[in-house]
């Protein structure tokens, strides 16, 4: 599937906010963002008239950005968020969250939402006992989700899993850093998911 190749940093700077698609450079004076708090390009700093329609689409493309999908796997989500039960905002946000490579992240075992996608291709996680390597894997209640024990000799696990003590995890979610595993508890609600996103302008969006 295509996906973007380019200067994540770009992203960042075109939403005009930190995406944190870098890890650790995120919180660092190196950030683009902190540099240049304008849109990359030739234009970049010029004054545009912003229509309702442009920051509800800016807000579509935040929220692809910040959890790296493209288009048509994002509508399927939205699709199905709609289908559910409950406000269809909050049960986007909680698909996402679900995403195999989403939950890695917030688990501490990844810098970054890209390199959770990369540890999973490469076949270093298991959920269940069994290896999965699709970053779009949906996890649910009570899926106990680990770092494959031949895997956990690779130098940068290792140093993912020493900086893990620093990172606070969701309360949906609990981690044992000894066992390089955690389980999803239940189902995040609306007020644990921490992602600057106001879900309803997506909504809206496609609602047109």
């Amino acid at each position: 599937m295509a996906r973007y190749t380019g200067p994540v940093c770009k992203l960042c700077r075109r939403e005009g906010t930190k995406l944190y698609l870098k890890g650790e450079r995120c919180y660092s004076d190196k950030c683009s963002v902190a540099k240049r708090a304008y849109a990359p390009g030739q234009h970049g700093q010029g004054r545009k008239k912003v229509t309702e329609y442009g920051i509800q689409l800016r807000e579509k493309q935040k929220t692809k950005r910040i959890y790296g999908l493209l288009e048509k796997q994002f509508r399927a989500y939205f699709d199905k968020a709609e289908r559910q039960k409950g406000i269809a905002g909050e049960n986007l946000l909680q698909i996402l969250e679900r995403r195999l490579d989403n939950v890695v992240y917030r688990l501490g075992f990844a810098g970054s939402r890209n390199e959770a996608r990369q540890i999973v291709r490469h076949t270093h996680i298991a959920v269940n006992g069994r290896r999965v390597n699709i970053p779009s894997f949906l996890v649910k209640p009570g899926d106990v989700v680990e770092i494959r024990e031949d895997s956990r000799k690779v130098p940068r696990i290792k140093e993912i899993m020493e900086a893990a003590e620093q990172k606070v995890i969701p309360e949906w979610l609990s981690r044992d850093l000894e066992g390089h595993r955690g389980e999803i508890l239940r189902l995040p609600i609306r007020e644990e998911i921490d992602t600057p996103i106001e879900e309803h302008m997506i909504v809206e969006l496609y609602s047109r």
